[in-house]
Formats: C-alpha cells, structure tokens, sequence
C-alpha cells in the first residue's frame, strides 16, 4: 500500500488516519516524491524477482490518492509499470473517496489498468454522518457522481467496488438498498474502528448491535438472491477464505508512507501514536527486513499469535481473532480478544443460521424458499413483504435516476432531509402505485401511455412527503394544465395553472399559488376545499385502500381508464371492494393475507359493452390492480385475486430470470385462441392456480356451477404447466417454480374431494 499523498479533501470524523490515536501524519510530507516512488517501486520488483512471485498487489492510498491530479499519478503509475511489470504481473489498485473523479482521471485509470474502490458509506444521511467536507457540507452527490462514471461502460473495468464503514444509528436496509443501486462489482463492510481503550459506540439494550446490524442487511442479501458480491459475508461462510479482519491467513500487506517509511498495517494507527512504526525506509530496507517487524511477524503464526481466549474459540477459524488493530488494550496489548468479540461470535451464528449449508453454496438456488412460497398459490404475508420491499428499492433507484436528469434541485433537497427525519412519510408516497410509471415515463417518456407531458416528478412527491410528515416547505411543482397532483393524496383543478406552481405546505394542508392563481387546501377538515379532489379510500382491515380515478399514471394497463367517478359510484365501488374483502376471508383466507395490506389502490377501467368483466395489472404498478366497475362482489373477489397474482409474479421476474432470456417458443393453452410467449402462458397459470382455489373453496361449500368452473381451471392450469415443463424455456428455478405449482395444483384437488 503506497501512500501517494498524505492529505484528503474530506474530514471524516471516523478516519483513523486523521481522527485517531496516531498523529504520524502531521510530520509527513503532502505528497510522494518521484524518488520515493522509485525507491519503493525498485524493492518491490526486487522481492517479486527474488521469490518468484507471480503477481503482486499495490493499492495507491492517502490522505487521498486524487489529490496527486492526472499528470501527478500518471507519473506514479508510469512508475510502478516500468520498473515491475518485467517481473511479474502488477495489479494495481486504489481506494478513493471519489470527489474529485472525473473522465480524465477515469480514461487514465483504465489505460493503467487500476481498478478503483470508493469510500461510500450509503444514503445521503448515512454517507453524511461521517463523510463530510472540513466545512461540513455534504460529499454524497460528489461521490454519487463518481460512482456514476465508473458505471459507465468506457470506464467499467476500473469499477473494483465500495467500501462502506458500519454506523449503527443508520438504517440497514437505506444503506443496502443505496449501495446496491450503484451496482458495485462488491462491495466491504467495514466495522468502525476501535480499541479496548476507546471502544465502540453501543446504542440500545443489545449486546451485539453490529452484528445486529450486519444481519439485517444479510438477511436482505440471502434472500434477494446475493446479488453482486459482500466480501464479509462470503469470507465469514466456512471455507470463505477469510480477510484481514477475519480468518487465520498471514497477514500479508506493508505500507509505504509518503515519506518512504515502512510501516504495518495502517488500521493500526488506531491504537496508539506510532503504533504502526517499523523504523525501516524503502532507501534502506527490503521488504523481507520489513516483513521480519516482531508486529509484521506475529500475524504470520495463524492461531498461535493470538490470545488464550480466542485459541479456545470454537470459531477461532473462521473469526481468526477479527482484526488485529481492534484487539489493542493497553497494558495487554494486541494479546486480547476483539473489541468486537461478542459482535463477531453473534454474526458468524447468524450467517450459519441463515444461510444454506456450506455443501450447498455452490450447487442450491438462492431463491429456493421465496420461490417455493409462493408456489403454493398465494404465499406468505412475509414473502409478499419482500416483494414489496424489492419494489420499493427499484423506485429508489429509479428516483435517484430522475434526480440525474433533472439535476439538485430544491425539491431532491426536501426529498433527502425528509428520508432522515421523516422516512415513514417517503416510504408512504414511494410505495404509491403510480410513482413507479411516472419516473419510468420521466426517464424514458416512449415507455408511458397516453398522452401526458413527462414532467418531473420529485417536487410532487417532495409535497407529498412533506404533506404526509407534517414538514412545512416551499417547492416549485411542474404542473398539467389547471392541474396539479400530489401522490396519495389527490388532485387540485384550478384554472390558470400553467408551467409550474409555488406549493407551500403547512399544518393540515397547502398552499398552491401560479400567476393569479392562489388556492389553500385543508386537508384536515371535513368539507372538502373547492377544487381540490382527494383520493378516496375503502376501509379494509389492514388499512387503507384507495380507489385511484384521478392520478393521471393510473393510465399504464393498455386500457382506457375510467375518468373520475361520481360520489355516489365511488360509494358504490367502495361498498362492493369491502364485501369483496369479506368474501375473499371466506373462501381464500391465505390469499387475503398475502394480498392484504400490499393491495394499496383499485382502478376503475372504462366500461365496454363488448367486454364487460375485464381486469389488469401492469409490471410498473405493484400494488394496483385495475377492474372494471361492477356490482358483484363474488366476481369482483376472484378478479382481484386473479389480478394479485401477476402482480406478485411481475415482482419476482423483477428479480429473477424462471424464463430463459432470449425468444422462447410459442405455447398453444387451452384459455386462449393465440399461442402464448412463454412468461405470458407461465403468467396465466399462476393467475388461473389461484382461481381454481378459489372456485374449489366455493365448491366445497356450495357446489353446484362452482364445480365446473373449479375443474375447467384446474385443467386449464395444469396443461399450461405440463406445457411450459416441456417446452424447455424455464430456467433451473422456473422449471422448480412450475414444479412445486403443479404439485399445489394436485393438492388443490386431492384436497376437494
């Protein structure tokens, strides 16, 4: 590790460089010297020559690497390059806190091959606790900004990962749902670090609330199917090989100071002033002189350099004692258990208990048990949960894309302060249907429907979130035509509006004003202010159901949508939804608890004389279905449940391929007169198992007609699944999907008998 230059453009209070124990750093120089590089790029290639080492890792380091400009670190590398690549192969690494990125800096990092790590810590209110400018401003959108370049597909082979260091007081699944939605090839977890002598922050009555932390997001990790790669969780699984922080491997990292000292690991400038110290130099010493240090040497005896406590451990394998800096105590020294001891035993029972066993990582499917859930028709309230959560990070993402586009704007500013005071409030209006389609329509306006202006939505939502919180603030909203919307909430018509509107919220309402116009909705009072159309809701059990006839994405299903209704028909359908939810109770209990409370909004379709009984679902607005008005709450019952079924299933395919990519072959299905791709026909069979439970519950009960219809959906569905079986289009886990579907289907109807 080559620290090229020993300052940092940040002031994060948790680095160990600036803000710990050792102070090495004040009397070092600002930058390396050409010589210095030399000097270390010479014994470097001196040791991979003299061992024949057939690789060998630098990272450039700091203070912060960037701060050398390009013509400084394109004489670093040129550097390294010349003087080790005839001996062996170089990787070249390093870790940035990405401010000062640009396309010039990233053009030449790919043309030396050096593959960057970024300092992230997640959300804005989790990577601003700490990662701060001197002046205390806010390094999140720089670094956002950097990571967004690395994405790209010019500099994508520099993009090595984020290193994210754990902070209790942030919220777990913000940070995992941040530091995914940045697509990091991996990413580390970072413990904060501490001694016996300052130990960590410990919040709450838990013991363990790191790893109460870290299970959270591993939990999270399993069950999305491990997307992308957690170095501590792979290294913590038996056999995972381990890390600097975990497993007995040698320690096997020195650190080239900016004034060519040698020093150990540099976590250790934790513990004490001069702790990492060797008292060699890249001018005098070699690294196996180096490498000889009593505090280098006595990480290379694996169990037999740790204490007594930790040689007894019964994970001591996979903990190996945690890092060597966190077990610092004075008058013991380094010959104690981690600070972190109770944490580390904690998490590595948590990961056991929740992950496959270890023969089964490389062979078993991460989505087995989501997947098998939910085959049996309806699956657990739980699972549901996840589905949604899932649905809601693609809208966090898709939000942060929209802030792209749209660049800071007040409203993202409102947005940010609210996910920190008010994340009840945020996560409210993001789980709102019809959010999804408007970001999809702002970013790709060819993918909406309908004729609407792809106005951007974050100062709407921004209202809507701060509506919600009670927060009074002052946004510029684009408007429609004499209409402005606020999500969840409804729509107020006022004659005048054109281009944007000042939209001040205050307690129990707003304030909307545009040119002449100037109108004040009260939305705690009964009466309704003029203009203003709320959003209606149905009450249900577990909560609020909206019926969403005025939000103007609702217009996403390929169907012409009704316009509002009346009074009396929102009574009307209001009156059929809840008998309908009574029914659903009756016949179909486990489907009513999957669907309850994830159901957020019903969407009235326009009536056709030719088609009287239709319902949908589009892939961009879970949590609504859309049906046409009518006054049958038995029928209305099984189209919801019909409808909640691809709602759930578009979910999934969200996240997981149970289809082959690519053009699959047609299948003819017994329900329809045209041959069906095959995600359409694996669609209508999940949907028609669920009719068929239905209808077999009815038949139970009542028979008579109730039968028929139980058995023709029972033959539809399992011919649509013999078929998909045999059509060879399913992947490993599709083929497992429609297999424990087919085996719900049998008894479904063993079950009727």
């Amino acid at each position: 590790m080559l620290k090229v230059h020993s300052r940092c453009d940040l002031s994060c209070d948790h680095c160990y460089v600036y803000q710990h124990a050792d102070q090495t750093w004040r009397d070092r120089p600002v930058r390396m010297s050409p010589a210095t590089v030399r000097a270390a790029a010479r014994r470097i290639a001196e040791h991979a020559r003299e061992h024949g080492l057939p690789v060998v890792h630098v990272v450039l380091h700091g203070g912060e690497p960037l701060l050398l400009g390009a013509a400084g670190l394109r004489e670093v590398l040129t550097e390294l390059r010349s003087a080790i690549s005839p001996w062996t192969r170089l990787d070249l690494r390093m870790q940035t806190n990405g401010v000062l990125l640009d396309e010039e800096l990233c053009r030449l990092l790919v043309e030396y091959g050096v593959r960057v790590g970024v300092s992230f810590d997640g959300d804005r209110a989790a990577n601003d606790r700490h990662r701060v400018f001197a002046h205390g401003g806010s390094s999140h959108d720089h670094v956002r900004r950097a990571l967004a370049l690395l994405r790209q597909p010019a500099f994508r082979s520099s993009y090595a990962g984020i290193l994210c260091t754990v902070d209790v007081h942030n919220d777990p699944d913000r940070v995992y749902e941040a530091l995914l939605a940045e697509s990091p090839p991996r990413v580390d977890l970072l413990l904060p670090h501490a001694t016996w002598d300052n130990p960590p922050e410990r919040p709450g009555p838990s013991g363990t609330p790191y790893a109460d932390w870290l299970l959270r997001i591993h939990r999270r990790w399993v069950d999305d199917g491990r997307p992308g790669s957690i170095r501590l969780f792979e290294a913590l699984r038996p056999g995972g090989g381990g890390t600097e922080a975990f497993g007995l491997a040698p320690a096997d990292v020195l650190v080239v100071e900016a004034d060519g000292s040698w020093e150990q690991v540099d976590s250790l400038k934790t513990a004490y002033h001069g702790a990492a110290g060797t008292g060699f130099d890249v001018f005098d010493q070699s690294v196996d002189e180096a490498a000889r240090h009593p505090g280098v040497a006595v990480r290379q005896e694996g169990v037999e350099g740790l204490c007594a406590t930790c040689r007894a451990c019964p994970v001591v394998d996979r903990c190996g004692g945690g890092l060597y800096a966190h077990r610092w105590r004075t008058g013991t020294g380094f010959d104690n258990p981690s600070v972190y001891c109770a944490d580390l035993l904690r998490l590595i029972d948590g990961v056991d208990a929740y992950a496959k066993p270890a023969h089964e990582w490389s062979t078993a499917s991460p989505v087995d048990e989501l997947l098998d859930d939910l085959a049996t028709g309806h699956g657990s309230p739980r699972t549901v949960r996840r589905l949604a959560d899932d649905q809601v990070a693609i809208t966090r993402m898709l939000v942060a894309a929209c802030r792209e586009v749209s660049g800071p704007t007040a409203a993202w500013e409102v947005l940010a302060d609210l996910e920190v005071t008010a994340p009840t409030a945020v996560r409210a209006v993001l789980e709102h249907p019809f959010v999804r389609p408007w970001l999809v329509h702002r970013l790709d306006p060819s993918a909406g429907s309908g004729v609407r202006a792809a106005v951007d939505p974050l100062p709407a939502l921004a209202v809507a979130a701060a509506v919600r919180a009670g927060v009074p603030v002052t946004v510029d909203v684009p408007v429609r035509p004499d209409v402005i919307t606020v999500p969840t909430l409804g729509s107020l018509v006022l004659p005048g509006l054109r281009g944007s509107a000042e939209v001040t919220v205050r307690p129990g309402g707003f304030r909307v004003r545009c040119g002449s116009a100037d109108r004040t909705v009260h939305l705690d009072r009964s009466e309704p202010s003029a203009g203003w159309r709320p959003t209606r809701d149905v009450p249900v059990p577990a909560g609020r159901l909206l019926i969403e006839d005025d939000d103007p994405y609702r217009d996403c299903y390929g169907q012409p949508v009704a316009p509002g209704l009346t009074p009396s028909a929102a009574r009307a359908l209001g009156r059929t939804l809840a008998e309908a939810w009574q029914i659903m109770h009756r016949d179909v209990p486990a489907h009513l608890a999957a669907l309850d409370g994830a159901l957020r909004a019903v969407v009235p379709l326009s009536p056709d004389p030719s088609r009287p009984l239709r319902s949908a679902t589009a892939r961009h607005a879970f949590g609504a279905v859309a049906v046409t008005v009518h006054p049958d709450a038995e029928t209305v019952a099984v189209l919801l449940v019909h409808e909640w079924q691809h709602a759930k299933l578009g979910a999934v395919l969200d996240r997981y391929d149970l289809v082959v990519p690519g053009q699959g072959p047609v299948i003819r299905v017994p329900w329809r007169p045209d041959p069906r791709p095959p995600e359409g026909v694996l669609q209508g069979v999940y949907a028609h198992l669920a009719v068929t439970q239905v209808w077999r519950a009815r038949a139970a009960a009542d028979g008579g007609s109730a039968a028929e219809h139980a058995d023709r959906y029972l033959a539809w569905t399992r011919d649509g699944a013999d078929a998909l079986l045999a059509s060879r289009s399913l992947t490993a886990a599709g083929e497992r999907f429609v297999e424990r579907l087919r085996h719900a289907l049998e008894e479904t109807r063993v079950g009727s008998r």
